[in-house]
């Protein structure tokens, strides 16, 4: 008896509407997404869970692994890179949907590079990387962070400031590569590194602000870093809500927020 009243119950709140089918309990989408955006798609995510009632789970990494992964067959519905030749790698492997203004994704914000050094760092912070170079002749630097430049497009703008300034060569010994700029700012949010090369959207966070300084680089020495998201052939309608969403004025403001360049559209 006590079972078939559960039952009979469970079935009244169902027709209620005050339980959610099991469609839409499945629909929460996995999304990849670039290290530099974690601060700033947590809190539009939240503003969209708030708006819509729906939730997205995100994966923060490297760009260039995701990419590997999702052309691999990951289950993920949505991608936000850090640079856009990846989203495009991925829309000639098939990987995305095709057809309509989806068809290449959107450009959603363009980063920034900057040098940021730890409190207590022997090294001083400057837009041309003078004392960076001083200080790994002189012994002061003797880690100096970035991201893989393989796999990381802000390890490669990294990469392409220090060749600019005639320092890759003579600073190769001094690297230490995190397998995204998550992990970059750790090893110097740490103290295991002097300085590090970061992106702007991580310097400002909370979480490194308050332990160091950081310059802005010349967006000069280094290829634009153009972020494009694009839609995962396959993904479903919560997804699809939440890459417009994304490109609507409250995300939009939360992306300048947190120091990105936001495209006009």
């Amino acid at each position: 008896m006590k079972l078939r009243f559960a039952l009979l119950s469970l079935l009244l709140l169902l027709c209620a509407g005050l339980l959610p089918d099991a469609a839409s309990a499945a629909d929460i989408p996995n999304i990849a997404a670039a290290s530099d955006l974690k601060f700033a798609l947590s809190e539009i995510a939240e503003a969209y869970t708030q708006t819509s009632g729906k939730r997205v789970n995100i994966s923060y990494g490297s760009s260039g692994i995701f990419r590997r992964q999702i052309a691999e067959g990951a289950p993920f519905e949505l991608y936000l890179s850090a640079d856009e030749a990846y989203v495009d790698a991925l829309r000639k492997d098939g990987r995305t949907e095709d057809g309509g203004a989806e068809d290449g994704g959107a450009l959603y914000a363009i980063g920034r590079l900057v040098l940021y050094v730890p409190q207590g760092s022997p090294v001083k912070a400057d837009t041309e990387l003078r004392d960076v170079i001083a200080a790994a002749k002189d012994g002061r630097l003797k880690h100096l962070a970035i991201a893989n430049p393989e796999h990381a497009p802000y390890g490669r703008a990294a990469r392409e400031t220090l060749q600019h300034v005639g320092a890759w060569d003579q600073l190769q010994r001094k690297l230490v590569l995190g397998e995204n700029v998550a992990q970059a700012a750790r090893f110097a949010s740490s103290g295991s590194a002097e300085a590090a090369l970061l992106p702007y959207s991580l310097a400002i966070s909370p979480e490194l602000s308050t332990h160091g300084t950081y310059v802005t680089l010349p967006e000069s020495s280094y290829a634009p870093l153009k972020q494009r998201m694009v839609l995962i052939k396959g993904a479903g309608e919560t997804a699809r809500q939440f890459y417009r969403y994304l490109q609507q004025k409250e995300a939009r403001t939360i992306f300048a927020k947190h120091g990105f360049v936001v495209p006009d559209h």
